[in-house]
């Protein structure tokens, strides 16, 4: 994965922390709540995809809950408002994306890729499953399975 600019990875924490803030009290109240894990924005790499003129970063939101597929148009060069629904076109397939606006005023599309992670024990565990994740969605998919 390619190196993101500093003020990226300070876009991210700011991120993170501000998906924390406002879902902090409901994430805590679900079942399946992890008190190992927090929010953390990983994996983040620019993509050739853009969303209302806007260049785009993907990622994966990891929270003591679920795993999200994430997409961010840079604020600055969006063209249009955001819709409500986008999809992102990834080497492994096609996904639809919801939009979220934070109260921040952070603006993303995120897709719900795993909903329980209660079976993991660490913070670097869960890097690790984001990175496997992004790993497979930025695959291309294998010519000789397709043959079958």
């Amino acid at each position: 994965m390619q190196t993101l600019a500093p003020h990226e990875y300070g876009y991210l924490a700011e991120l993170a922390q501000c998906y924390r803030d406002e879902h902090w009290t409901a994430l805590r109240q679900q079942s399946h709540f992890n008190p190992r894990l927090g929010v953390d924005a990983l994996c983040f790499q620019h993509l050739e995809t853009r969303i209302s003129g806007a260049s785009v970063m993907a990622g994966a939101l990891i929270t003591p809950c679920e795993l999200w597929l994430v997409a961010l148009p840079e604020q600055a060069t969006l063209q249009a408002p955001l819709p409500s629904e986008g999809v992102l076109v990834l080497p492994s397939g096609r996904y639809a994306l919801e939009l979220e606006r934070l109260t921040s005023g952070i603006e993303l599309y995120k897709r719900k890729i795993l909903d329980d992670l209660s079976d993991l024990d660490s913070l670097q565990e869960s890097a690790r499953l984001a990175q496997r994740m992004m790993q497979q969605l930025l695959a291309e998919p294998d010519a000789t399975s397709s043959a079958e």
